[in-house]
């Protein structure tokens, strides 16, 4: 076997990719995967690309159901290689070429691609964008002022761009996603659904692409709206006296180019709104439009339950690509520390803001991402504090230490003393996971059975004031061995998948955040 050429490398990858989104694995290494560049095969070897290293070291660990995979694609024996190759972000003013208007329609044409939008366009030269943008300039208020969902941008919310967006292995994956449909250059990205629990870092994605967005390229219509406000206007626009509202509200959402939703799980159990959701999307992606969401959980996960959406609503939301932003490691708090620091006192020099001009020590910084909790927004709050403290006592001839570091922690994460119930645990894990309490106490083996028992188990060895034995006894009479048996897997599943991780840590929060 020994093709070199790439369109074969990359047929050849897609086929893969097909047989690998059947296999179970987690909707997070299927994004890794998806971003993954194949260059050629040679000596039935399979190249691949990535700019990631994150994403090099997840696919690397996945080697055995990959390469069963594209074997089964090439009906013959195939092995892969992937190599992380460095590359710079997608520019924000991309070089020009001479590739005229016919050249690019041509090109379009033969790889059966969507023609560029105006930004690609731009980077590609076209010369009859000179004319196109003139009448865009003219346009382009017009529709505007017309549709009722493109709003102004206020201050603070012209802040969250991609400069001041701070990348890490958690999030470096929906990061370069998001630029690239701010770019427009990537049409397989749509949707674009990036999930992840509250506050690390997505309304700040979103909002980076409706700001790249109004100052790049003002042709594309771009409107951001939280599930709230879209289920606000679904149901005036049904209770309005007039029926053409409803028309009016659907043609204001399908006028849209890039239609951006946050918190899409809200949505959950609203018949109306979700059926509107869904017309509103076939009919945008039908025309070449650009979506963009964020939930707490995958799509999968938001079918789970009573009130989750149904299989026509989570299939769609999964069409596109698929991307997590995961808990911050210590490296990761530790460079949001740094950097919120620094640009606080910047701003603040700049804006004329006093008591915070206080200088962090390297060492308090680091003591600080060790006592810093998971939530980037509280993280970003304690930044705050710790430069007025340390400001105040530069100002008494100190400097900041350890003990004030601690202090302010506990007030930004207090420690909850509280002891929880086993009880408590059951019940959280039972209604994340959609299953009965007589399954999970029982001796089934189903995956679906068995993965929520072992979490069960370890978060109430977390949090429960009680033995093994006890916590065995509050699962069906299970063995001390059996529980710390439970203890290990979880433990074990957690270094190894940050997805799950990120769903084991979602879940100890909301127990500790209901108590």
């Amino acid at each position: 076997m020994d093709i070199s050429l790439e369109s074969e490398a990359d047929a050849l990858w897609q086929d893969a990719m097909d047989l690998l989104a059947g296999r179970g694995l987690p909707e997070a290494v299927l994004a890794m995967l998806k971003n993954c560049t194949p260059c050629r095969i040679q000596d039935a070897t399979l190249y691949l690309e990535t700019p990631m290293r994150l994403v090099q070291k997840t696919v690397s660990k996945n080697t055995t159901v990959v390469e069963e995979c594209l074997s089964a694609a090439a009906f013959e024996p195939v092995r892969f290689e992937i190599t992380f190759v460095p590359s710079a972000s997608i520019p924000l003013n991309p070089p020009t070429s001479s590739m005229s208007r016919e050249e690019a329609s041509r090109w379009a044409t033969e790889t059966q691609r969507p023609m560029p939008t105006t930004r690609a366009r731009r980077a590609l030269g076209d010369s009859s964008l000179v004319w196109e943008e003139a009448a865009g300039e003219e346009v382009a208020p017009r529709r505007h002022k017309k549709n009722p969902l493109v709003e102004d941008i206020p201050e603070a919310t012209s802040k969250l761009t991609f400069e001041r967006f701070v990348c890490g292995e958690e999030n470096e994956l929906a990061y370069q996603a998001s630029l690239q449909v701010a770019n427009g250059v990537n049409s397989t990205y749509n949707p674009l659904f990036i999930y992840g629990k509250s506050g690390l870092g997505k309304t700040h994605l979103l909002r980076a692409i409706q700001n790249y967005i109004a100052q790049s390229d003002p042709s594309r219509l771009c409107a951001y709206r939280d599930a709230s406000s879209f289920i606000t206007d679904y149901t005036e626009a049904m209770r309005h006296n007039e029926r053409s509202a409803a028309s009016v509200l659907r043609q204001n959402y399908e006028d849209i180019d890039v239609l951006i939703i946050d918190d899409i799980q809200k949505m959950a159990g609203k018949a109306g709104t979700v059926g509107f959701f869904f017309d509103t999307f076939n009919a945008l992606i039908s025309n070449g439009k650009q979506i963009v969401l964020a939930a707490d959980r995958t799509p999968a996960e938001l079918g789970m339950g009573k009130d989750g959406f149904d299989e026509r609503v989570t299939s769609r939301l999964s069409s596109g690509f698929i991307t997590p932003v995961q808990v911050p490691s210590y490296e990761l708090k530790l460079r949001l520390i740094e950097t919120f620091c620094r640009r606080m006192r910047e701003d603040a020099r700049r804006e004329n803001v006093r008591g915070l001009d206080g200088v962090v020590p390297d060492e308090v910084r680091g003591y600080m991402a060790e006592r810093a909790g998971a939530n980037i927004r509280v993280i970003e709050g304690f930044c705050q504090r710790c430069l007025y403290a340390a400001t105040e006592t530069e100002e008494r001839g100190g400097a900041l230490g350890r003990d004030k570091v601690d202090a302010l922690a506990k007030e930004c994460w207090p420690s909850n003393k509280r002891s929880f119930s086993i009880e408590d645990v059951q019940k959280a894990v039972e209604a994340y996971y959609d299953i009965d309490h007589a399954s999970l106490v029982s001796g089934k083996r189903k995956k679906e059975i068995v993965v929520p028992r072992h979490v069960a188990i370890w978060l109430s060895r977390e949090l429960c004031d009680r033995t093994l034995a006890d916590i065995g006894d509050h699962f069906g009479g299970r063995s001390h061995a059996t529980v710390k048996h439970s203890i290990k897997v979880v433990e074990d599943a957690k270094k190894e998948d940050r997805a799950f991780y990120d769903q084991v840590m979602q879940l100890k929060e909301a127990i500790i955040g209901n108590s």
